[in-house]
């Protein structure tokens, strides 16, 4: 661990130096990816060298001890050597977590799609439950919600409804939202008071940069019409709802939020972007799972992830086995105790294979 924080250590040193040379300064481009590459180590860099300041400290309070203190400066010493000896504890598993690689996609914006599944008027009223609770999620952390497009059913809620979080790390915290949502509870249309079980599924798509997804324009087809709103009536005299499909892949993208056909053509083009590396990230990781025999975690949109029992105020994580009771509070955004776990749990994972 120490010869790989060291190799750090060097890296931003080295950065540090290249970044002062005039030619490296005049060079905007070469200037922004150098110093992207240290703010993305900085922090590490800081940890390692309070770790080496507090190894430096303990030894020169063992020091000390051994030099034949008073007994109260000796008890003060042996305080100081319980509290330094407790921070190099914590350091190190820091340290030791710090080095466990990340996702590569952890810091982008993400499309999010919601979908009701099986349970009809239920799922779509689960589904808008869905996204009212991932807007409140993002208001506590400061990021923007931007709707894409959506498709309402009949009774307040969303057949599907797909939008955009824009925010640091967004995707690192969202993306353990992926899969299926299934919801118990009496619905309000249920006079007899039976409990329904009804499903909504969550998509969690990193937004791709267009170097990172190379689009031929002559793959394309834009079709250009009016927006439409609930119940199919034109809310738009003008043509500014923008539908994108990409020929060889089939994937299609709309978007009809906007007034604008200009910005709703470029969120149609974030979303399609997203969907092919998403279709491109799950043909990578289906070839891992043949090459290793065994399952990945991929996210896979039909891995039942989570239930919310309305009765028991219950919310179970089926994953990590986790059971919260507190069900009104995470639907109204609070949802770091479930993300908190789930990355602890990952990251458990993570520096485990590290260490074998």
């Amino acid at each position: 661990m120490l010869e790989r924080l060291e190799g750090v250590e060097k890296r931003y040193k080295e950065l540090n130096q290249l970044m002062a040379q005039p030619e490296v300064a005049a060079d905007h481009e070469r200037l922004q990816t150098l110093a992207k590459e240290q703010a993305g180590i900085s922090d590490l860099v800081a940890k390692y060298r309070e770790y080496k300041d507090t190894v430096r400290t303990l030894g020169e309070t063992r020091a000390m001890l051994h030099d034949g203190l008073d007994d109260e400066m000796a008890a003060l010493a042996k305080e100081e050597l319980e509290s330094l000896e407790a921070r190099l504890e914590s350091l190190t598993l820091e340290l030791e977590a710090a080095l466990v690689p990340q996702d590569a996609y952890g810091d982008k914006d993400v499309i999010v799609e919601i979908r009701a599944g099986a349970g009809g008027d239920e799922a779509g009223l689960f589904a808008a439950d869905l996204f009212r609770m991932y807007t409140r999620y993002a208001e506590s952390k400061g990021w923007q919600v931007y709707v894409i497009d959506s498709n309402q059913s009949g009774i307040g809620g969303f057949k599907e409804i797909i939008f955009e979080v824009k925010g640091k790390g967004a995707f690192n915290r969202l993306k353990y939202e992926r899969g299926v949502h299934r919801v118990q509870r009496v619905p309000f249309t249920e006079s007899s008071g039976r409990i329904h079980t009804s499903t909504v599924t969550v998509a969690v798509l990193p937004e791709a940069e267009e170097v990172e997804v190379g689009i031929n324009p002559d793959d394309l087809k834009i079709d250009i019409f009016r927006s439409g709103g609930h119940g199919g009536q034109s809310v738009n005299k003008v043509a500014t709802a923008v539908r994108i499909t990409h020929l060889p892949t089939g994937i299609v993208s709309t978007c009809q939020d906007e007034r604008s056909q200009l910005r709703n053509k470029n969120r149609a083009m974030a979303v399609l972007r997203a969907r092919i590396l998403d279709q491109e990230q799950r043909k990578h990781f289906e070839e891992i799972a043949k090459e290793r025999r065994s399952q990945v975690g991929t996210g896979e949109r039909s891995e039942k992830i989570r239930t919310y029992n309305f009765p028991q105020s219950r919310v179970s994580d089926h994953r990590i086995g986790l059971n919260l009771h507190n069900l009104e509070r995470i639907l109204e955004g609070e949802l770091d105790p479930l993300i908190d776990a789930l990355a602890t749990s990952e990251q458990t994972k993570r520096l485990e294979e590290q260490l074998v």
